[in-house]
């Protein structure tokens, strides 16, 4: 294929008129050079440029901007999954033997990486008894590289004070990585607050549509990679593998993502297809919009929820008593997500009769989509873990998670009040057979 018109440097489309013209789909593998020189220079990362979509493709370039300037970042890189976004991260700052100190409250796949996989790679993870700053700093070590946390966990739905934990980060030299998933850009950029990295799994909110799966990283350009060379001498020495680059030298403020792109894409491969990133720009284009109405509707469903005697509790920090609504005052402008838990009476069964007599809402894991969804935690996103495991993570047995949609209220109403209906049925049956 010819080289393309578009210039790219880092991931970044340097064609302004890309903001207002249809976005193409370079959908190829190589591309041309110019000669064995400009191919050369392009393998030294000296010139901007494409040479491989493994590395680099014009269309996910675009996206890349896009999600960046959302988030007020200086650069981003856009992967495969949301889960690839995170393991990258993750691993362009530690090595082995270091650690890092996450909140507890985490997405249960998020989980499964840090309690287990990584380390088995020799990286350790360090969970705080909660998410408050000092549950956090207590463990932060020499060899701790980053704090971690989701600015809203899923599903816990607890906020984190991003502000207080990036302080904390920045008085120990280290980063502050947020997974800003749930509560997205439009609702909360953890840049504004101090964060460091920001992780997005664009298949949720961000795409829209629960058709394409996606992952993202954002660089705020913040951090101050040489005076913490101590730590990441990975940004500041000299990389043998790109005949002694040095990342801090050639890329300044985001040799964090350009390192990421040029160690862990380009060498493990979690590639976003050019495909895939024309659909997920699609879906940014209605975010603000999609958001708006989600908002309100889990409003709606909340408020309907905590005065239905069937239901024995609700998780919604938009009620003025709930324990993280200061928080959802100060960082989600005092609206609440659309991501919401309630407890079916009876317990387990009971919620696994509600789940079961659902019929709008859609029974899976994903969450974001424009379609209203319905998850049961305990039997699925943490099934892996113990009851211990789960409490901490804010899982209970008769917890239901609802990513509220965008259809009308009173049809998402209906179904929740018939399968509620059904659950306490069931019950009862159950009840009067013993």
């Amino acid at each position: 294929m010819k080289k393309e018109t578009v210039a790219i440097h880092g991931g970044y489309d340097t064609d302004p008129t890309t903001k207002a013209v249809a976005v193409p789909i370079y959908q190829t593998v190589a591309y041309e050079f110019d000669s064995a020189d400009h191919g050369a220079a392009l393998f030294n990362l000296e010139v901007a440029g494409n040479r491989y979509s493994r590395i680099s493709n014009p269309t996910v370039a675009v996206l890349e901007r896009r999600i960046a300037a959302l988030e007020g970042g200086a650069e981003a890189l856009c992967v495969a999954s949301g889960q690839a976004a995170l393991n990258y991260a993750v691993l362009n700052v530690v090595a082995m033997g270091t650690n890092i100190v996450s909140v507890p409250q985490l997405y249960g796949t998020t989980y499964t990486l840090f309690a287990h996989l990584l380390p088995s790679q020799g990286v350790n993870v360090h969970f705080g008894e909660s998410d408050q700053p000092d549950a956090i700093e207590k463990l932060i070590d020499e060899g701790t590289r980053a704090v971690f946390c989701e600015s809203v966990g899923n599903p816990a739905g607890n906020i984190c004070d991003v502000e207080a934990l990036a302080v904390v980060a920045a008085r120990h030299g280290i980063p502050l990585i947020v997974d800003n998933t749930v509560a997205t850009p439009i609702l909360l950029r953890p840049i504004d607050y101090g964060a460091d990295i920001v992780v997005h799994s664009l298949t949720k909110f961000m795409g829209g549509h629960g058709t394409t799966l996606g992952g993202a990283i954002v660089d705020s350009g913040r951090f101050p990679w040489r005076e913490n060379a101590r730590r990441f001498p990975m940004f500041s020495e000299p990389d043998l593998s790109y005949h002694g680059l040095t990342y801090t030298e050639h890329f300044g403020d985001v040799a964090y993502i350009a390192r990421c792109r040029s160690v862990y894409q380009r060498t493990t491969g979690a590639v976003l297809s050019p495909l895939s990133a024309f659909l997920l720009l699609q879906g940014i284009e209605t975010v603000a919009l999609r958001v708006e109405r989600h908002v309100e509707n889990a409003r709606r469903v909340a408020e309907f929820l905590a005065h239905d005697p069937r239901v024995e509790w609700v998780n919604y920090t938009g009620f003025a008593d709930n324990p993280y609504h200061t928080l959802a005052c100060k960082y989600l402008g005092g609206k609440a997500c659309s991501l919401l838990t309630f407890g079916v009476a009876g317990g387990l069964e009971g919620a696994k009769s509600f789940y079961d007599a659902l019929k709008m809402f859609k029974r899976l894991v994903n969450m974001g989509d424009a379609k209203s969804l319905a998850c049961h935690p305990a039997s699925t996103t943490h099934r892996q873990m113990s009851a211990q495991e789960q409490a901490k993570a804010g899982v209970r047995p008769e917890m239901i998670r609802l990513s509220v949609g965008i259809e009308h209220i009173d049809d998402i109403l209906a179904d929740l009040d018939q399968a509620l209906g059904a659950a306490r049925a069931q019950r009862s049956a159950l009840l009067a057979a013993e």
